[in-house]
């Protein structure tokens, strides 16, 4: 993978000419503070429908845009924009659009707009082509943009170098404040994000970080490798799972968290911008995995590859179902002896099951924001069992006196009251479960957590209540 490639990327100075320097009234790049000037981004007058005029104030407007006109205006758009604008429009696109876009563009337009998006942006649209239409692309670009990608292209997408920008600004440790500041002043506008100064020996070896209030409010002649003497450098390392720098960005409340190698070496910064879109993706691909959905599905997915990814969970839920059906066969004969118990039963699995999917949602978003140990995770699944228990007892009651005015029959409500107590425990503390034996054995916590869950709380519910009323009523 890239574990032997990490002495091969280093981050982009200014001098390195990959990109040219942002010129007069560009508009705002990810990141940049409030109040500093923008211009509209405009829909080239070539590609406008009935003369209708489009001006957008951010490129995430332009992309919204875009999103909704055909593949034909979308190619049109982005041929005849002014290249800095085009690639400010492509970095916000969904990534099926942009891949869609990319191909259909002239391979030199496509190139050039490549050419002038921040370099993790353009790997991460990349990523997206297939190999033989990358490889068109990269070989149009300059060597060293070019060597640039591929290195990135060979991380893994999901870990903090697969996420990073090597765009930083670095400054030498015997740079006095003074020289720091007109340091960051020459690089600032090529910088997608000029929020932090990273201190670093001859060997390019983080020993610092400032940010660029500490700079400003330092001492004169102050010397940076000195501002940071005895500082603990909060990085991460390359191969570090995207999740846990989002948890930890988060957690130490910064705007963005260093990446280096296994030398110290920095390598690149994981910005805020993209751990937002990182748990964005993650919350969505919880969402999605909960009922069996790919996690990169769409709705411009297209429908044939739609139904290959769902089919075989549906399958699964079929089977899952199946076991459900024949534990109510199994007590055919009790539920033709009172036709009510029909009535009352789907109640039970219905309750169980909406308490089973709140403990989960509550498990998946905290394995899914915070690291868990194994103790911590067990005794949030304790947790749960106590709120299933009081819960549980609360609506048993409740469905006590609803189903006895209803039958009656004061065993029937009995019976229905003590099917709901336990199946709700149960399904309190399968839902808590569940994503932590999935984490155990490797697999996503959320993925299909949802459809094992209903196949425990119904085929369970079913049998907890039949049974109590073959036990109790005859």
């Amino acid at each position: 993978m890239a574990d032997d490639r990490t002495d091969e990327i280093r981050p982009r100075k200014a001098s390195d000419g990959a990109l040219p320097p942002a010129g007069p009234g560009r508009a705002l790049p990810p990141g940049q503070p409030e109040g500093a000037e923008s211009h509209g981004i405009s829909m080239p007058e070539a590609c406008l429908d009935d003369g209708m005029g489009a001006e957008f104030v951010h490129p995430a407007d332009m992309a919204d845009h875009l999103e909704n006109l055909s593949l034909e205006k979308q190619v049109c758009a982005l041929r005849h924009m002014p290249t800095e604008d085009a690639a400010e429009a492509l970095a916000e696109l969904d990534g099926s659009v942009a891949v869609d876009v990319l191909e259909n563009l002239d391979a030199d337009v496509a190139a050039q707009i490549i050419a002038e998006m921040a370099p993790d942006d353009a790997a991460d649209v990349l990523d997206e082509l297939d190999e033989d239409h990358r490889d068109v692309l990269l070989e149009k670009l300059t060597r060293e943009s070019s060597e640039e990608l591929r290195t990135l292209l060979n991380f893994d997408p999901d870990s903090a170098a697969g996420a990073m920008n090597t765009e930083l600004i670095l400054l030498e440790k015997n740079f006095s404040v003074d020289e720091a500041i007109a340091h960051i002043r020459r690089e600032m506008e090529d910088k997608e994000s000029p929020y932090y100064g990273y201190v670093v020996d001859h060997k390019d070896v983080l020993v610092g970080v400032l940010s660029l209030r500490d700079l400003m409010l330092a001492r004169p002649g102050t010397i940076v490798g000195d501002a940071v003497a005895g500082q603990s450098v909060v990085s991460v390392t390359y191969d570090t799972d995207k999740r846990e720098v989002a948890s930890l960005l988060s957690h130490y409340n910064y705007l963005a968290m260093p990446v280096v190698d296994y030398e110290g070496h920095i390598m690149g910064v994981v910005t805020y911008d993209d751990i937002m879109d990182i748990m964005h993706d993650e919350a969505s691909a919880d969402m999605l995995g909960m009922v069996g959905a790919d996690p990169e599905e769409s709705v411009d997915t297209p429908w044939p590859e739609s139904v290959r990814k769902r089919l075989p969970w549906l399958v699964v839920n079929l089977l899952n179902s199946a076991l459900s059906a024949s534990v109510v066969y199994m007590f055919e004969g009790t539920i033709a002896q009172m036709a009510v118990l029909a009535v009352l039963m789907p109640m039970v699995a219905n309750q169980a099951g909406n308490t089973g999917q709140q403990a989960l949602a509550v498990m998946i978003r905290q394995l899914a924001t915070d690291r868990f140990d194994q103790k911590k995770a067990w005794l949030a699944v304790l947790r749960e069992g106590k709120i299933g228990i009081v819960t549980g007892l609360i609506v048993a009651v409740t469905a006590f006196f609803g189903a006895w005015a209803f039958t009656g029959n004061a065993v029937v409500g009995a019976v229905m009251g003590g099917a709901l107590l336990c199946d709700m425990i149960l399904g309190a503390v399968a839902g808590g479960s569940i994503p932590l034996i999935f984490r155990a054995v490797g697999r996503d916590p959320a993925q299909a957590s949802s459809i094992f869950l209903t196949t425990i709380t119904d085929g369970a519910g079913f049998f907890i209540f039949l049974g109590l009323a073959s036990l109790f009523i005859f």
